[in-house]
């Protein structure tokens, strides 16, 4: 793996804030402007920062299980590389391992360079069930869900008047669930204004099945 690698691709990153922006539009949604005082508006600044808090930890534990079991996945490929006297059947097992559309392209001659550099590797059977790296992952996915919460709160801690605030939380939200269809249509190739306007309708009706479900 090369050092350069990032620690999160950019599809992880954009699903952890997709995650923390929807969880914090469940409790500003909920928000009855007319009525709402600054004690309600306080109460529902401290649970939704709660909530992503308690959501963030849950995600990076997650993270460091996946991480965990994907490592354990790779070891026992290699085992079976290595109890396989059928050189077929070792690219078979070494092909399922690969992305689908990797998988369909690569020919007997590939398959075979890899079996032979993966028998050649030293690595400890037991190997280190985390690394140094898995764990910083894991702490930015933690503060990525975290963070979130904030551009989505500040209009409730500087203005006063709760529906004002209210509609400037709404239109940093907007504009997030855009930025983010935005980044992933130049990620994907995909064609960003599109996709950024599909992020809105998505946005939208996520947080209102939450909201319909208690959430």
């Amino acid at each position: 793996m090369p050092e350069s690698r990032r620690l999160l691709d950019p599809t992880e990153r954009f699903s952890e804030i997709l995650f923390g922006l929807i969880m914090v539009l469940t409790f500003t949604g909920t928000l009855s402007v007319h009525e709402a005082g600054r004690a309600d508006v306080r109460e529902m600044l401290l649970a939704a920062l709660g909530c992503n808090v308690a959501w963030g930890i849950v995600d990076a534990v997650m993270y460091l299980l996946t991480s965990m079991t994907m490592r354990a996945r790779g070891r026992l490929m290699v085992r079976r590389l290595h109890e396989s006297s059928d050189a077929k059947a070792s690219h078979r097992i070494i092909a399922d391992a690969l992305p689908n559309r990797i998988a369909e392209i690569v020919d007997d001659d590939e398959l075979e360079s890899m079996r032979r550099r993966l028998l050649a590797r030293e690595e400890d059977p037991a190997g280190a069930p985390l690394t140094l790296r898995d764990l910083l992952a894991a702490g930015v996915v933690f503060l990525l869900v975290f963070l979130t919460t904030l551009p989505v709160s500040i209009p409730f801690m500087i203005v006063h008047e709760p529906h004002l605030a209210l509609r400037l939380s709404n239109a940093i939200a907007l504009a997030m669930l855009f930025g983010l269809g935005w980044s992933l249509a130049r990620y994907t190739g995909g064609r960003p204004w599109r996709l950024g306007l599909g992020m809105l309708v998505l946005g939208a009706v996520l947080v209102a099945i939450t909201i319909a479900l208690g959430g």
